[in-house]
Order: C-alpha cells, then sequence, then structure tokens
C-alpha cells in the first residue's frame, strides 16, 4: 500500500513539472531546463503604421514564448534606424525605398533599382546585412510610398489630379500650404525637393507647415479642417483616413518615389540567437496588403483605436494568435 502511494505521488509530481515546464515561455533543453527568449526589444517609427507594425510584431513574438520590451513610437526614421544600429532596439518595420534613398550614401546604386518592388528588397537585404549585420524578413506587399493629397473640393474647383497639374496651380500663384515633417520637406532624394525638380516649381517658406513628428494623421487632418490655410498634406499610400477626410492622392506620372514596402529589420546577433523569429513573422507581413494595412491604419487614425489592440484583433481573425 505504502509503494502505491509513492508511485502515485511521483507520477502526480512528474505531471506537475510538464504542465509548468509547457507554461514557461521559454524552450526547454535536452536537459529538460527551460531556456527564456529574450528579451527582445521592438521599436517603431512614430506614424501610425510604425505603431501598428511594431504592435504585430510583439503580439506574435509573445504568442510564441518571448518576452519583448515595447519601445514602439521610437523617433523619426534617424532616431529609429540610430537606435537600432546601437543596439538600443533589436528591431523595427523599415521600408525598402527608405533604405535604398537614406542608409547606403556611398554606395552607388541605380535609380531604377529603387522603382522595382523585388529588386529594391534585395538590394536593401544584402547590402544592409553585409554593411550592418542587419537582416531584413519577408517584406509586405503594399507599397507605402509617399504622396501629396488635397481636399476633394480643391481638386475639383481647379482640376488638380496629379502632381504635374499641382505644380502648374502653385506657378500661376494659387494659394498653397503644405503641412509635412520636417523629415519630408529636407529629404532631396525623395522629399519636397524631389517633387520641386521633378515638376518644376518651387515653394516658398510661408508655404510650408512643418510638424515635429512624421504623423501623416496629423498631417491629413490638417489639410482637411484647413488649419492655418493648410491645403495640402504628406500622405502614404497606405493610409486609412483619405477617404474619410475627404483627401485624394495626387498621381505622380513621373514615377518620382521609390517602391517603399515594410519589412522587419532585425539585428543580426539577434537573428543568429533566435532563427526562428524569421518563421514566426514571415507569414504575417507577407499577407499585409494594401487594403489590409490600410484598413488596420484607418482603425487607429480615424476611429481611434489603440495600435495593440487593432494588431491583436487582426492577428487573431487570421488565425496567426489566440
Amino acid at each position: 500500500m505504502r509503494f502505491k502511494r509513492m508511485l502515485v505521488f511521483t507520477l502526480v509530481a512528474a505531471l506537475a513539472f510538464a504542465v509548468v515546464g509547457c507554461g514557461s515561455g521559454g524552450t526547454t533543453d535536452t536537459g529538460g531546463t527551460t531556456t527564456p527568449k529574450g528579451p527582445v526589444t521592438v521599436g517603431s517609427k512614430i506614424d501610425t503604421e510604425g505603431g501598428v507594425l511594431g504592435q504585430v510584431m510583439i503580439a506574435m513574438l509573445e504568442e510564441h514564448g518571448f518576452t519583448v520590451v515595447d519601445k514602439t513610437k521610437t523617433g523619426t526614421t534617424e532616431v529609429v534606424r540610430k537606435a537600432l544600429l546601437a543596439g538600443e532596439i533589436d528591431m523595427y518595420a523599415e521600408y525598402t525605398g527608405t533604405a535604398l534613398t537614406q542608409f547606403f550614401t556611398g554606395t552607388e546604386i541605380d535609380p531604377a533599382v529603387s522603382k522595382d518592388a523585388q529588386t529594391s528588397y534585395e538590394m536593401v537585404k544584402d547590402l544592409d546585412s553585409t554593411q550592418n549585420d542587419v537582416v531584413w524578413l519577408q517584406r509586405a506587399p503594399a507599397n507605402n510610398t509617399w504622396a501629396i493629397a488635397i481636399p476633394q473640393a480643391l481638386s475639383d474647383a481647379e482640376n488638380i489630379k496629379t502632381l504635374e497639374d499641382w505644380a502648374a496651380y502653385i506657378n500661376k500663384g494659387g494659394a498653397v500650404k503644405l503641412v509635412a515633417s520636417q523629415e519630408f520637406v529636407d529629404r532631396k532624394e525623395d522629399g519636397v525637393p524631389a517633387i520641386e525638380a521633378a515638376y518644376g516649381f518651387k515653394m516658398k517658406a510661408d508655404q510650408l507647415i512643418i510638424l515635429s513628428g512624421g504623423d501623416t494623421a496629423q498631417t491629413e487632418a490638417a489639410a482637411a479642417q484647413g488649419t492655418n490655410g493648410a491645403n495640402a498634406a504628406m500622405a502614404y499610400g497606405t493610409d486609412g483616413n483619405l477617404s474619410a477626410l475627404g483627401l485624394v492622392v495626387l498621381r505622380d506620372p513621373k514615377s518620382i518615389w521609390p517602391v517603399y514596402e515594410p519589412a522587419p529589420t532585425v539585428r543580426g546577433e539577434v537573428m543568429t540567437k533566435y532563427p526562428e523569429i524569421a518563421s514566426i513573422l514571415d507569414p504575417v507581413f507577407s499577407g499585409l496588403t494594401l487594403q489590409a494595412l490600410q484598413e488596420l491604419n484607418g482603425k487607429v487614425a480615424v476611429d481611434g483605436a489603440d495600435p495593440k489592440t487593432v494588431a491583436r484583433d487582426y492577428l487573431k481573425s487570421k488565425g496567426f494568435i489566440k
């Protein structure tokens, strides 16, 4: 009888240990010990989509047992990129077009490369790995290119449908005030200077309203509401609040902007330690189409939903998390 009691106790103890091990959120090696995964620090750009993509990565990593430090809304491109290279964050979502125009200034790159989605992705993936030990994971098939958006009423009244039309309107003395980030105003390769050079116009200082951040929800709202005379906004192709605000994106017949597809960029050291991150995030990003990102961004920018909630609801609906 005593032997039977000891056997039952041993079995119960073994089962309890197994349950604890399964719920520990780590990996178990052959010796039976659990190794925690992480912490992994996730950052993001300061705009709406940056926050959403950051929360998507956080939710997926946590679902697979990682301890994650949330540092989303890290800052502008320059700030978040420096944080990655300095090891202050371990990953964030970057755009192919931004990388080609901003990160490899000492490398000669054919401008035509940036207009092709696959070619530009392969180039930034190779260059960043070689030069900076940064790994690019699967890109999303959604071109979040920069754009100029104006109120529908202005577009209809002045017949402004393209950037070429807008340039002609500016050159004939039409009233214009563009709301944009400092980054967009300054970047020669793909910001305001690039538009001016391609379409033959020059904006004056009093025609610009510069916001400190890069949140297009703010620039678009200002243009839609006419804040301080604003009637044009820096926008992104995947923004979800354009139609709700009564804004239209001006077509770019000269194709001055590169393809901007987002992908997780991860420090090489982290990928070496946790190679499974690729298999965790790749399936999610491959399904983030233009329509999907517009809907997610719209829930945050228009409906006021929390990016964390939006990201988790989306992942649940697709069966990625429970």
